[in-house]
């Protein structure tokens, strides 16, 4: 087992892997994208979408660790859309229907509705017309959007978020931007039990952590597992919590 100390969203959090994820997913997956830059010729963005809970964060910083630990041609970034949620003071002070009735974006925190989709479309583009751009970045540990942000400049762009790929109006229009699109998937009892964890380190209690995955996070996979587009690839994580290229 190979094990790692990653920060995700302000958390200092330990990752493993082991030398067979390492050879037949990781290394394949970063050889491919450093194969699509070369040919492109230009910056390359990739997406890697997921129902919550399958570690896309942890995934994408993990793959941007592997490729920075021995030389390479182009430059590479990883980047989370989480930081296009609306920040809280807009959450709870805005509302949608749902059902028709009037439900605060702070009671669904995590469905599209309560992330800025116009500004990550923008960001998105200009990424993919070769420009820099300050990222946003979402703070675990604040449970909101940091005053901080990121200059993105690399050559190879990997970007993780639940949405990406999700074949709705406004959503799906990101698609076009995407050199290559990566789609992660598992047990839904498997990412139930991840989500919670999650939610009890970032200093949830208990019984919220189990309401607001009932009131959003279950929800959104469905959303997620019945409303995404064709991927490239496609990555299963196993109940021994291992990866595989389906």
């Amino acid at each position: 087992m190979i094990r790692k100390q990653l920060t995700i969203t302000g958390l200092t959090m330990d990752v493993s892997y082991t030398p067979k994820e390492l050879e037949t997913v990781f290394l394949p997956m970063l050889q491919h994208f450093t194969q699509l830059r070369e040919k492109k010729k230009s910056r390359v963005i990739i997406y890697l979408a997921a129902p919550p809970g399958a570690g896309k964060t942890s995934l994408s910083l993990l793959l941007e660790d592997i490729y920075k630990e021995s030389p390479r041609p182009y430059t590479f970034q990883s980047l989370s859309m989480d930081g296009f949620h609306h920040t809280n003071s807009y959450l709870t002070s805005h509302y949608t229907e749902i059902n028709g009735k009037q439900t605060l974006l702070k009671e669904i925190k995590g469905k599209p509705e309560t992330f800025d989709l116009k500004s990550l479309t923008r960001a998105i583009q200009a990424l993919h017309k070769g420009e820099a751009v300050e990222w946003p970045i979402y703070s675990r540990s604040l449970h909101d959007v940091s005053d901080e942000t990121t200059k993105v400049d690399a050559d190879i762009i990997l970007i993780e978020g639940n949405y990406l790929l999700l074949d709705q109006e406004g959503w799906k229009d990101l698609v076009s931007y995407a050199d290559l699109r990566v789609f992660l998937t598992a047990p839904r009892e498997l990412l139930k039990k991840r989500i919670i964890e999650r939610k009890l380190k970032g200093g949830h209690i208990k019984e919220e952590a189990m309401a607001h995955y009932e009131r959003a996070d279950l929800p959104n996979h469905h959303l997620i597992m019945n409303q995404s587009q064709k991927a490239d690839w496609v990555l299963v994580l196993n109940e021994e919590e291992e990866w595989t290229i389906k």
